[in-house]
């Protein structure tokens, strides 16, 4: 090897980590662990599934998400551009083209639907495309950029993955898996407007048309509580319709009771201390609650 290749290779490592990188980054892994943590608590809820069908159930579900994500990159570069928070991202900085996020995204989508459909089932696939169309078509492409009701609305795509995870065992779905999808759906708004409240500088800033940009913040404090108080209704659910005992009763009751708490201290104080926590603590809530049901019927 001359001397002249040994600092050529070590330059070109540095550049495909940062590809690797990049190309991970826009899946939003972060956002994913979240999403295929309820996706395997729904299937450990409805029966006793193979770690093959999980391994292959979490797999089509990165891949189906992660398309989402990467056509979220590509549509919204433009906005990404324009906010702190987002700039660096690999479309919006220039190090990924356009053209490639979209392909990247629409190829994982693709995957996914096949590692689904043979590897699961037809109606977990299905699902898991309803959901990757929902966050692309519906919330990234028109709600987000047309509506402070974006995220009440496309909410829904985020809810899917439990549905999925529920249909990979049981071919099929029933009411307690309808619960799950509630519990996100109704857990999303808060969660997400407690993250606006900290960032409605830079929505307003890229003309996105969050509820506090739109409609202020007081009344997005108070959207917050309501959709807090409609959570802790809708977890109730599930142990009324006979799905869960005792320990799923007991955590809905005080992990909901602190949710609801931290919504009405956001509403009091209205600073960004009390928007962090709630949004930090929504993160928590949702994991522990779903915990919580798998122990209910595990122990």
């Amino acid at each position: 090897m001359t001397q002249a290749a040994g600092p050529a290779i070590a330059a070109a490592a540095p550049g495909a980590r940062q590809v690797i990188a990049d190309y991970v980054e826009m899946t939003k892994p972060k956002v994913q662990s979240l999403l295929l943590f309820t996706t395997v608590s729904a299937m450990l809820i409805a029966g006793d599934p193979s770690l093959s069908l999980i391994a292959l159930t979490c797999l089509g579900g990165y891949l189906s998400a992660g398309g989402a994500g990467a056509v979220n990159h590509w549509y919204d570069r433009d906005i990404d551009a324009s906010m702190a928070r987002t700039a660096d991202r690999p479309v919006a900085s220039g190090r990924v083209a356009p053209r490639a996020a979209l392909a990247y995204g629409i190829v994982l989508a693709a995957l996914a639907f096949v590692v689904l459909s043979i590897g699961v089932n037809p109606l977990a696939a299905a699902l898991s495309l309803s959901g990757f169309l929902g966050y692309t078509l519906v919330y990234t492409m028109w709600l987000k950029r047309s509506t402070p009701q974006n995220i009440v609305i496309g909410g829904a795509a985020g809810a899917v993955p439990p549905l999925v995870g529920w249909a990979a065992v049981t071919g099929g779905l029933g009411w307690t898996a309808l619960y799950l999808f509630a519990i996100v759906f109704y857990w999303t708004p808060p969660h997400f407007w407690a993250l606006s409240l900290l960032m409605k500088d830079d929505y307003a800033k890229a003309g996105v048309p969050m509820l506090p940009v739109v409609r202020g913040e007081r009344e997005t404090r108070k959207q917050i509580l309501l959709y807090s108080l409609l959570l802790y209704a809708v977890s109730q659910l599930p142990f009324c319709a006979g799905g869960f005992d005792g320990i799923y009763l007991a955590a809905s009751i005080t992990l909901g009771g602190v949710f609801i708490f931290g919504a009405v201290r956001l509403y009091r104080r209205a600073d960004r201390r009390s928007a962090l926590w709630l949004y930090l603590y929504s993160l928590a809530y949702l994991a522990l609650l779903f915990a919580a049901m798998v122990a209910d019927v595990r122990i």
